[in-house]
């Protein structure tokens, strides 16, 4: 039986992802900062602190590889995201550090361990990244552009890992989660949001985890350093005041 490691696992998108790969028949390790039980073995982790404490990243690395010895990795999937909104004139510099750490040190962090034990099984890495990498709002400075440096990753790492392993992203746009729901706690803005996708509606946390499922398999074999939108179409739409 395979592997796959999932951060955020305990979120909506996260959830759905490690749920999509157990039914593929894959053995699910979910790291988060809270517990739920939706992957095989989940372990508590922080991803800030991952970055700059060498002695927990350790631990967690050889945590990750007692495990990956009895079940071989073959899919990483990058999903947890810090999301500190302020404005440019008030960002600080721990909420910017952070932010970056988060979403995009971890990442990297993760990918060069992992990297042995995902070309062993000519395995890949899934960067979700967000619409926010390209189209985004006032006070998402330190988070659009840390997801925007997650998909330039994404594309350098495909070039300098070639015939090693993959590296894709996926870009969601509006997901149905309890993050996005508190952005929008007006009913009439929430059902505005739904409408302005070219689809009629928002995405939900499934939708993100079959992209994923299936970049993870063989099927995806010719697909590298694509960075996939799952946007309803909302990044076509031009709106007139």
């Amino acid at each position: 039986m395979n592997s796959v490691i999932v951060t955020g696992s305990s979120g909506r998108i996260g959830a759905e992802i490690c749920r999509l790969f157990k039914r593929e028949g894959f053995f699910t390790i979910g790291l988060d900062r809270q517990s739920m039980q939706n992957a095989d073995v989940y372990m508590q982790t922080d991803l800030n602190r991952l970055c700059i404490d060498e002695s927990y990243r350790q631990q967690l690395e050889q945590s990750l590889d007692e495990l990956v010895t009895r079940y071989p990795l073959k899919c990483l999937v990058n999903n947890a995201a810090e999301q500190l909104l302020n404005k440019t004139d008030d960002l600080t510099l721990e909420q910017w550090q952070t932010t970056l750490n988060v979403n995009l040190t971890a990442p990297f962090l993760l990918i060069q361990h992992c990297l042995p034990h995902l070309e062993a099984t000519k395995g890949s890495v899934i960067n979700v990244a967000s619409i926010h990498r390209q189209l985004t709002k006032p006070r998402f400075v330190a988070y659009a552009t840390s997801k925007s440096a997650l998909v330039g990753l994404t594309k350098a790492l495909a070039v300098d890992l070639a015939g090693r392993i993959r590296v894709n992203a996926i870009s969601p746009a509006a997901i149905e989660t309890p993050m996005l729901q508190a952005g929008f706690p007006n009913p009439d803005d929430y059902r505005k949001l739904n409408e302005i996708h070219p689809v009629g509606r928002i995405g939900q946390p499934d939708e993100v985890a079959e992209v994923a499922v299936f970049l993870a398999s063989d099927k995806a074999g010719f697909i590298n350093g694509v960075d996939i939108q799952i946007d309803g179409g909302i990044s076509s739409v031009l709106k007139d005041l």
